[in-house]
């Protein structure tokens, strides 16, 4: 049964209806599979397209320690939790992220998302010896273009080099790899993925590693016009299986905001404090969780997905 908060009594036409009238497009969670961390939007690098907006020194979300992490960690245990993954910002900005991956680990399979630059670079002594750990962990790593210009002028000059080569070294240490990139409107895609396919060739990375890509998220807080996902959307289009398929379906993150660790419904909402689902993981996945997030229109229409499963 949904759970009405109270907060959105104050507008609860726009959470639970379309500026049509129509009731609007939700999902109910069936059980956790995947947990996410956000271990804060604090970054070594810029990047003006952030869907994060980190940067060096940002806290809008605040950096986790494993005593922050832990608790959540073992709550997704016992609700049968089959992976976690981290994000940011920058994980490894993180001091305790080499920790929280070290516990993480011991129980379940894992994936983080990096830029592989310093901050990765410098921890690769101290995670290496999780390729040899009971469960997979498993790195994405972030080259919007397989063009060295390209990704350097959002991510800064030596970053397109340096992630490709610790993503060579991760490989080299016997961890799975992946790549996330930018996904253009138009673009030829096979030869994109081509072209970066040379590129791993090139540094030693093997040629069918996973390739994704992810549309433009625009900014933390952004105001973007999407069509909006009704109900009737869901059904129209959407298929039970392919509802389940939606993030919010399966997994939820843990953010830490004012010093306090809290329970959002996806990785891409974190902006929306609608989407705050409490404190508890067991008392979140109760709850509906209404689509109307511009960034949901991605999942909806694309397909768009942060997690890739725990294989």
């Amino acid at each position: 049964m949904e759970l009405i908060r109270s907060r959105n009594m104050e507008h609860p036409d726009t959470w639970h209806y379309t500026s049509d009238g129509e009731r609007r497009g939700y999902i109910d969670t069936v059980r956790l599979r995947e947990l996410w961390f956000h271990t804060g939007t604090a970054c070594n690098l810029a990047c003006p397209f952030c869907l994060e907006g980190s940067k060096p020194g940002d806290n809008r979300l605040q950096l986790m320690t494993l005593a922050d992490a832990r608790p959540h960690i073992d709550d997704a245990l016992a609700l049968g939790v089959e992976s976690f993954s981290f994000t940011g910002g920058e994980p490894f900005v993180a001091r305790d992220m080499h920790r929280i991956l070290d516990y993480a680990a011991r129980h379940r399979p894992c994936l983080v998302l990096s830029n592989a630059t310093a901050p990765l670079r410098q921890r690769l002594s101290q995670i290496a010896h999780l390729a040899e750990g009971p469960h997979p962990v498993r790195f994405r790593i972030s080259i919007d273009y397989p063009d060295r210009f390209r990704h350097e002028a959002g991510r800064g000059g030596g970053t397109f080099g340096e992630a490709l080569a610790t993503m060579a070294d991760l490989h080299r240490m016997g961890f799975p790899v992946s790549l996330a990139r930018q996904w253009e409107a138009g673009e030829d895609t096979p030869a994109v993925e081509t072209r970066f396919r040379q590129l791993f060739r090139e540094y030693g990375i093997p040629e069918d590693t996973h390739q994704v890509s992810f549309p433009d998220f625009h900014a933390p807080g952004s105001q973007v016009e999407t069509p909006q996902i009704s109900e009737n959307c869901m059904t129209t289009h959407h298929t039970p299986e392919t509802r389940a398929d939606f993030m919010c379906a399966f997994s939820r993150m843990i953010v830490k905001k004012d010093s306090r660790t809290r329970v959002y419904a996806c990785t891409l909402v974190d902006d929306d404090p609608d989407y705050d689902l409490g404190a508890s993981l067991a008392e979140s996945v109760e709850q509906r969780v209404m689509l109307r997030h511009h960034r949901c229109y991605s999942c909806f229409r694309y397909g768009a997905s942060c997690s890739e499963g725990t294989s």
